[in-house]
């Protein structure tokens, strides 16, 4: 271990005891993180204008820093699973009747898709005043090595299922295994068992009070056991952004941003538009869109940078019911449908950005009114099939392109900026998730006004 390597981990140490002394206990979620985040931009920014983003000593430190990054983003995985399970067979064993589980997933998923096909307009409103294309980019050694491993490990698995293999994908043959995140669909098999296993639940209500009764008392008990878990986690978030951002900046490679800035500024443009399209649904629903991103900022922080929609379940969860009044039914599925269905930045700006781009190589007119209508469909229904392989915005394009007739190449030519853009589309994914259960809980007007109109930052804030 060199000596340059050791300053850099007794540096990041210290600044980890910096951003825990300056964090005053006063100080809400969201300062924190945003203070983990900024400190994190800052030392980025040193250790690359000391090493450069090729140095073995940068690589070599990054990843130690993982140990806290990557560390904290395996633990909340590590809740993930329990927490889905919990929440869904608590909030279905509560509702009482099925035609509440039902409003609530036409609602949420209803939301999800719609906002997925209006960010498939946007990609592809974006891409065309940006006048972007295909053509001219350069595959180089990394390029290239990553359309080899498309084409050997992604393209069969992807070309090979079927839509209703997609959807067959979704229900568990064993639940235990889903638990454990065996499959690209666990979280909607894991939400398929609790939901089946909570009706079962209330049949035995009815059929039998004593029993139902203990079975309440059990899972309410179980909830509040993986709650406390999932709040002892999120003490860790501002160190676990700091890290993240740490090495998010001081990998980058800034030559690959330039050269392919055009790219990035048109997709964080659609990203932000985006952005302005979940504040009018909040509007329309009757939400204080600047309340509502103020609130739920720690949990886009976290998306942003650990580039996880799955890992931001437990702070989504927990910023709806604590911070927005959301019911713990509403959000539960918002929240775990929202990872793997409807994904507005990965499975709809993405792909369609991609699409528009490739069109013209191939002799397709990209402002076709029909052919865009056939995207904006084909990427919206394929936004639910994305759940039925894993890989998020890299599986949705290899599932669009071709249906499109388009080749994938442009999916490997992109991978030197991928990492930056996947912060803002994971971002975006979560946010779209979380519009979805606002939404839907003031459509069902089973909103706590009172938490979602109280400004205690305390409510996140966990000591």
């Amino acid at each position: 271990m060199s000596i340059s390597l050791i300053l850099n981990i007794v540096i990041f140490i210290l600044l980890i005891i910096f951003l825990k002394k300056s964090s005053k206990s006063h100080w809400s979620l969201a300062q924190k993180v945003f203070a983990g985040l900024c400190l994190g931009v800052v030392f980025g920014f040193i250790l690359q204008a000391v090493y450069g983003e090729t140095s073995t000593v940068l690589k070599d430190s990054i990843s130690w820093f993982n140990i806290v990054g990557n560390g904290y983003v395996k633990l909340l995985q590590m809740v993930v699973m329990p927490l889905v399970l919990v929440s869904i067979l608590s909030a279905v064993i509560k509702l009482h009747n099925a035609s509440s589980l039902g409003k609530i997933s036409v609602f949420s998923i209803g939301t999800l898709l719609v906002t997925t096909a209006i960010a498939a307009l946007v990609g592809v409103g974006v891409t065309q005043l940006f006048g972007l294309s295909a053509a001219g980019l350069v595959q180089g050694t990394q390029e290239s090595a990553r359309l080899d491993k498309i084409n050997a490990d992604y393209i069969g698995k992807v070309t090979d299922l079927s839509v209703p293999d997609i959807f067959l994908s979704f229900i568990p043959t064993n639940p235990f295994a889903e638990l454990t995140g065996a499959h690209p669909t666990s979280i909607i098999s894991v939400v398929i068992f609790a939901t089946f296993l909570g009706i079962a639940g209330i049949q035995l209500i009815k059929d039998n009070a004593e029993k139902g009764q203990r079975i309440i008392l059990a899972i309410d008990t179980l909830q509040a056991w993986v709650m406390k878990l999932v709040r002892l986690v999120m003490t860790l978030t501002p160190y676990g952004v700091f890290a993240l951002m740490t090495k998010v900046v001081a990998s980058s490679n800034i030559t690959d941003i330039i050269n392919l800035a055009g790219f990035l500024v048109a997709s964080y443009l659609g990203i932000a538009i985006m952005f302005a399209v979940h504040a009018l649904v909040l509007r329309l629903s009757g939400v204080n869109p600047l309340r509502f991103f103020k609130k739920v900022m720690p949990v886009l922080t976290f998306a942003f940078t650990s580039r996880s929609s799955a890992a931001s379940i437990p702070l989504s969860i927990e910023a709806q019911t604590r911070r927005l009044g959301i019911p713990e039914s509403i959000a539960s599925f918002a929240a775990s449908f929202g990872t793997t269905i409807g994904q507005n930045g990965c499975a709809g700006l993405y792909p369609a950005m991609l699409a528009v781009m490739v069109a013209p190589t191939v002799g397709i007119n990209p402002f076709d009114p029909v052919w865009i209508a056939t995207l904006v469909a084909v990427v919206t229904l394929s936004s639910i099939g994305v759940a039925g392989v894993g890989g998020g915005a890299t599986f949705a394009a290899l599932i669009v392109l071709p249906i499109m007739g388009l080749p994938v190449t442009l999916v490997a030519l992109l991978i030197s900026i991928e990492p930056l853009i996947d912060m803002g589309r994971t971002a975006l994914n979560v946010s779209g998730s979380m519009t979805a259960g606002m939404a839907t809980s003031q459509w069902m007007q089973q909103t706590d006004k009172d938490i979602l109109l109280s400004d205690r930052e305390e409510l996140l804030n966990h000591r």
